[in-house]
């Protein structure tokens, strides 16, 4: 998909957005910690000789080559709750390469899973990565939105995190909300809101090339290969999936993420998120009216509210 705008951000505005940030996570009350080792988490998905480890194991690296890419996935799945993980992204040239950073209620990409994405495209050197997020309901997606971001994420590690409870979804870089998807029972016909089944959560590192880098026009460098991206201190506080219906999925407002202050942005958050909106907001399948002429029930729900 061709990204429709450009956004250009002037320094001051860069500026006041650092401090801001600062302020946020100062004061942020989320306060998941890193979760034991990445054997205690985690299973590889395929590729076990792409993937490697830093010396104490609290660094893990998955690397792309012209023969295949790498991907891990939790050993439990969750409904609902807090996933957090930090990323450093491939740098230099990464045109055609993908990160993904989601969740999906099956083991692969099967016709009627429910998923939410992080996905990191790659681009030329000196060109800015691209964040692109998307939700499925029962196989279907086609729910992108793209943003740029206000750092480099090839030069440190950055938090990329989902809070999910009934009422809304929210996708948060360094704790700042990008992306708000609501749930709402007064909209007619909203059905598209991923609430019914458990995901596990997984990350990987492959090629798409046909698609990723200016809807393809950018091929992959595979001279620059390996390819990797690091990760570190994953922290999840959610709702472990246990068969047949754990009682924790239930609205019990027990956890602080199924609790009312979760259920909505809070008054900085939105302060935030307008800033977002109006500066970092690349594409937003909500505003294209040539790709939907008539737009998806969820695009009436307010992400205010």
């Amino acid at each position: 998909m061709e990204t429709r705008r450009t956004i250009v951000t002037s320094c001051s505005s860069m500026a006041a957005l650092f401090l801001f940030i600062a302020s946020i996570m100062a004061s942020s009350s989320i306060a998941a910690t890193p979760t034991q080792s990445f054997e205690d988490n985690f299973n590889i998905m395929w590729s076990e000789n792409h993937f490697t480890t830093s010396e104490d194991g609290q660094i893990w690296n998955l690397s792309l080559d012209n023969d295949t890419g790498c991907g891990f996935q939790t050993k439990h799945m969750y409904r609902f709750g807090w996933f957090s993980m930090k990323l450093k992204l491939v740098g230099g040239d990464s045109a055609g390469v993908v990160t993904a950073y989601y969740m999906c209620s099956e083991n692969g990409a099967g016709p009627e899973r429910d998923e939410i994405d992080f996905e990191f495209l790659g681009n030329r050197t000196g060109e800015p990565y691209i964040i692109q997020t998307n939700v499925y309901k029962n196989g279907t997606g086609n729910r992108e939105m793209r943003h740029s971001l206000w750092f480099d994420p090839t030069k440190d590690y950055h938090t990329y995190s989902i809070l999910w409870n009934n009422h809304q979804l929210v996708f948060f870089v360094d704790r700042v909300p990008i992306r708000v998807y609501k749930n709402s029972d007064k909209v007619p016909n909203n059905d598209f809101f991923p609430n019914q089944k458990p995901m596990y959560l997984f990350s990987s590192i492959w090629n798409a090339d046909e698609w990723a880098t200016r809807g393809g026009l950018e091929k992959t460098d595979w001279k620059k290969a390996p390819f990797v991206s690091s990760y570190k201190d994953f922290a999840v506080e959610g709702c472990r999936w246990k068969d047949p219906f754990p009682a924790c999925v239930s609205t019990t407002t027990e956890n602080w993420w199924d609790q009312y202050d979760a259920w909505h942005l809070s008054k900085t958050q939105k302060m935030d998120y307008a800033w977002v909106q109006r500066n970092l907001v690349v594409y937003d399948y909500c505003r294209d009216s040539e790709r939907f002429p008539k737009l998806p029930w969820e695009c009436s729900i307010s992400p205010w509210a």
